[in-house]
């Protein structure tokens, strides 16, 4: 197998687990919503492995074979590039605010864990949805 055919797969394992981030994201919200604390609590848990592999197997995809050109018209390109720009700079903001999540869970501070989680919902499924755009755009759409 090569460097190449190495990343690809991964790229494509990477997508999966940011559907399924996505997916279990909007359960824990309903669930949260209903009062089901315990359920809302396993599909989080979920969230947060499913995007640590994600990034685990990211950063190895990332140096097996680095960036990738986006090859599609100049129009669309420009609309990729704002995205992808969202994407990288928001994705860097909900690590320190899930960490943070996770610490006030830790220290039983669910007000507090409510209160930022509202804020960090939105950001965390802006980042899932816009890697699973970026990884069509790249993969399929002009790749």
């Amino acid at each position: 197998m090569t460097a190449e055919t190495a990343g690809q797969a991964l790229a494509a394992v990477n997508a999966a687990l940011n559907l399924t981030c996505t997916v279990l994201l909007l359960a824990g919200f309903r669930l949260i919503r209903r009062g089901e604390v315990r359920k809302h609590r396993r599909c989080m848990v979920g969230a947060v492995t499913a995007s640590a592999l994600f990034l685990v197997l990211y950063l190895v995809r990332f140096s097996l074979t680095g960036t990738h050109t986006f090859e599609g018209p100049a129009t669309v390109r420009r609309i990729y590039l704002v995205i992808l720009f969202s994407h990288m700079v928001l994705a860097a903001a909900v690590v320190p605010l899930v960490l943070r999540l996770l610490h006030l869970l830790r220290h039983r501070r669910f007000k507090a864990h409510g209160r930022l989680a509202r804020w960090t919902l939105p950001v965390w499924l802006y980042v899932s949805v816009t890697g699973l755009f970026v990884y069509y755009m790249l993969y399929h759409a002009y790749g």
